[in-house]
């Protein structure tokens, strides 16, 4: 059984009319489901009155055209922050028949309209204070109607707050999630409304949430988990959703306040915030679920966060192309498994681990150390495709499989280690060397506060070491001191060669390093 997503908001205004939909502490604002349901209502109302003919496509019609989801309903764009107007805009589209696209607030008008024009968006919905972004990125990709927050008081009050029919099917698109462009321009991720659902009710199921949960995102809502993970999941539990912006401190600020019951974050939301000096001070008793991924993390970095955060950990593998869905690592098996992705998929989620010629990698394959192949997913969450872009769909769904480009080590107990994206391993002399790896033993360096590494042309070897790093303040630490330590740690073959310093590494809103502007920087034109 599946259900539009916006039917999800339609129930829990019926049946929970008067309890806490969304909070927003930044200005103490509470939304009601039935307050919420009905200035969705409102603004689908007035994208309908656009004349942009959301519902034009109906059912499961398509138009002439290329990519999934063409023709099925128009595309529309929200760029605003984590405020209770994204929610607000996100089930509205929905309501009105249409797509929607979210935009990433950081980006630049350029980013921005070429999301714009590669989504084919008709229209836009922007935060207020986002005008200066949102304008010219508009006049670039000639998207014609624009709808500021500004316009929404006045839109709740002049249009009717009444249920309609979306004219839309659950296997008819919902969305459309660009990529973070780590390795080139992004794409965008075509999920139905059926995925979104597969997606929202499996964390549901596997995080344990109920009506009358208090869920926090402090992750951008423009990204696949906080929507579909935390969004989807809190409006088919009926629970609760509070709203806020992360910063190290206001994490357990809102927790405490909030009395919030489950968090979900990108690993260094929970690193960040573990060093904080007064974080014991705060109550955080009332969490039963602390939820990661997003990003890989090391069994270093698990434990601490373990050891300053206390309760119950989850963590869940997935990627934006899955929903994200795929492989979860349970509380009860951190003590010995920390920094492991898990054993096998969730709930409503088949993995496999293959070589390259789609044969399933066994434990014992490679003795102790264990073998080493990519990790492949199906389920109901998977995209439909890359939208405009069946080709690089083909390379990735491979006879129903997702084939997701994570390498990943599996042990004697059937436990998957991810040792890196595919496209980012090194070839040294022949010889594979995975960058993360490295990154997790250079990361324990006492001098050393952050790294990558990568691979950079050698004319002997055809690649060779690079580390990246930033050192702690008032250290500087040389290629030599990181060689010592890697020296009992890493093979001689893994071992950087070079290395470069840095203030900061380049990484996007889920933590994930930007290797391709490493590359452009250091890497002397090396592909993706």
């Amino acid at each position: 059984m599946s259900e539009l997503v916006h039917e999800l908001l339609e129930r829990n205004a019926r049946k929970y009319p008067s309890q806490t939909a969304v909070r927003f502490p930044e200005q103490d604002l509470t939304m009601t489901w039935l307050e919420l349901n009905r200035q969705a209502n409102c603004l689908a109302q007035r994208l309908r009155g656009l004349g942009m003919g959301l519902n034009s496509g109906g059912g499961a019609g398509h138009r002439d055209g290329p990519g999934p989801g063409a023709g099925v309903g128009e595309k529309v764009a929200i760029l605003i922050p984590n405020r209770p107007e994204f929610v607000v805009a996100y089930f509205a589209i929905l309501k009105a028949g249409g797509v929607a696209v979210p935009v990433n607030v950081k980006l630049t008008p350029a980013e921005i309209s070429y999301i714009l024009q590669n989504s084919e968006s008709r229209a836009l919905i922007f935060d207020e204070s986002l005008r200066a972004a949102a304008e010219p990125a508009c006049r670039e990709a000639q998207v014609r109607f624009v709808v500021s927050t500004a316009d929404l008081p006045e839109i709740s009050a002049r249009e009717p707050g009444e249920d309609q029919p979306s004219g839309v099917g659950v296997f008819n698109p919902a969305e459309i999630l660009y990529t973070s462009g780590t390795t080139g321009k992004p794409k965008g991720v075509v999920l139905t409304h059926h995925a979104a659902y597969a997606v929202g009710s499996m964390f549901a199921y596997e995080a344990q949430i109920r009506q009358g949960d208090r869920l926090l995102t402090l992750m951008p809502l423009t990204h696949s988990a906080p929507l579909n993970l935390f969004l989807v999941a809190a409006a088919y539990a009926g629970a609760s959703h509070i709203i806020g912006t992360y910063l190290p401190p206001v994490l357990p600020q809102l927790v405490q306040a909030e009395k919030a019951t489950h968090f979900f974050g990108a690993p260094v939301a929970y690193l960040l915030s573990g060093k904080l000096p007064n974080l014991g001070e705060y109550d955080l008793s009332s969490v039963k679920h602390w939820l990661y991924g997003g990003a890989p993390m090391s069994r270093e970095a698990v434990l601490f966060a373990q050891s300053k955060f206390g309760g119950r950990f989850m963590s869940l593998y997935g990627l934006t192309e899955s929903g994200p869905n795929g492989i979860a690592l349970y509380h009860e098996e951190h003590a010995e498994h920390a920094g492991s992705i898990g054993r096998r998929g969730v709930v409503n989620v088949e993995t496999r681990l293959v070589d390259a010629d789609g044969r399933d990698v066994v434990p014992g394959d490679a003795g102790e150390a264990g073998a080493v192949g990519e990790i492949v997913m199906r389920g109901p969450s998977m995209m439909l495709g890359y939208y405009k872009n069946e080709a690089a769909t083909r390379e990735v769904i491979r006879d129903g499989w997702l084939w997701t480009g994570d390498l990943a080590r599996l042990d004697e107990q059937g436990y998957l280690w991810v040792m890196d994206r595919k496209k980012d391993m090194i070839i040294s002399g022949g010889v594979n060397v995975y960058p993360k790896e490295v990154e997790d033993v250079l990361g324990q360096h006492p001098e050393v506060a952050d790294v990558a590494v990568l691979g950079v042309p050698h004319p002997e070897w055809g690649e060779t070491v690079l580390a990246v790093i930033v050192p702690k303040p008032e250290k500087s630490p040389t290629l030599r001191d990181l060689q010592a330590f890697c020296r009992q740690r890493l093979a001689d073959f893994k071992q950087p060669r070079l290395m470069e310093v840095v203030p900061v590494i380049p990484r996007n809103a889920s933590g994930k390093i930007l290797k391709k502007d490493l590359r452009e920087r250091f890497g002397q034109g090396r592909g993706c």
